[in-house]
């Protein structure tokens, strides 16, 4: 480890928040006003928290968990982190938290009138990755999603003020797509947790067993299951992108970048003839700008 690394392995809040540069989309882009740009970082740390908690990839030295006040002995114990986790959450709402970043988050709460719930919902998310490994319909990974991604674009409209009713059920349909291309690049990496998130009746539609997914490459099979599901995150995405068009300024482009990073994935996907075993396939800077122009002029 470089002398750099191990400076970040021992400062859990700057090893968390180093991650968003590795996102499909861009989490709180230089464009912003700097208050927003502050509030986003704040949601996405605690984002990228509890995500690490749920799956295990914490920065070395167990920092996070004496954070927490959880022992070295029980550091291991994911289930245990996160209620300790969330019983720092909630002091976030009446008291002081013990970890930095969500001390950090303490003040976008205050300033945007933030409530627990959709901190909550990731939370849960987390719980229910470290007990259902399987999903059996698209409806139930859908509801996955509902915890595991729609909170964080409620949370985005809240933090700039323009939350409505339609604008959530537009970016939920946004959320909802990501997190799916998200699982289809990561098919490699989440079976390797003992996770699959293709619906186990569109596994058995297509003829792919699991067996399949532990392959170098993928066959025939995964190829059509993974065209499929990717061309359902691809209507989801349409569905959403209205939201795009409901705002103005820095905001419209901050969420043009939401839906472009979505829609640049999945080309990356078709590009490699979606085979996602070989290695996730990423989207270029290039083409991530080309699907940023193409949805700010509100073309499909």
């Amino acid at each position: 480890m470089t002398p750099a690394g191990t400076a970040r392995a021992g400062d859990p809040e700057r090893s968390t928040l180093d991650k968003a540069a590795d996102e499909n989309f861009p989490v709180a882009p230089f464009f912003l006003p700097r208050a927003w740009r502050a509030d986003l970082m704040a949601v996405y740390g605690f984002a990228r928290l509890v995500d690490d908690i749920g799956d295990g990839d914490l920065a070395p030295g167990g920092a996070d968990a004496r954070l927490l006040g959880v022992s070295p002995e029980e550091a291991d114990d994911r289930l245990l982190l996160l209620d300790a986790f969330e019983a720092d959450l909630r002091r976030v709402f009446d008291a002081t938290p013990s970890h930095p970043l969500l001390r950090r988050l303490q003040p976008t709460v205050r300033r945007a009138g933030l409530t627990p719930e959709p901190f909550l919902g990731l939370i849960a998310a987390n719980r229910q990755d470290q007990l259902v490994k399987r999903y059996e319909t698209y409806d139930d990974l859908v509801a996955y999603c509902e915890l595991s991604a729609n909170p964080v674009g409620r949370l985005v409209l809240s933090v700039t003020g323009t939350s409505t009713p339609e604008r959530v059920r537009r970016s939920d349909a946004v959320c909802t797509a990501l997190q799916i291309v998200e699982h289809l690049q990561d098919v490699a990496e989440d079976l390797g947790r003992d996770r699959i998130y293709l619906p186990a009746e569109d596994m058995k539609r297509f003829h792919v067993q699991e067996a399949d997914l532990a392959t170098a490459t993928a066959g025939a099979s995964v190829r059509a299951l993974v065209a499929y599901e990717a061309e359902r995150a691809r209507n989801l995405l349409n569905e959403g992108t209205p939201l795009v068009g409901s705002v103005h300024g820095r905001l419209r482009l901050l969420l043009a970048g939401f839906v472009a990073g979505g829609r640049a994935a999945i080309r990356a996907i078709a590009a490699a003839e979606y085979d996602v075993l070989s290695g996730p396939p990423k989207p270029g800077k290039i083409q991530l700008l080309r699907e940023v122009g193409v949805t700010l002029r509100g073309e499909g």
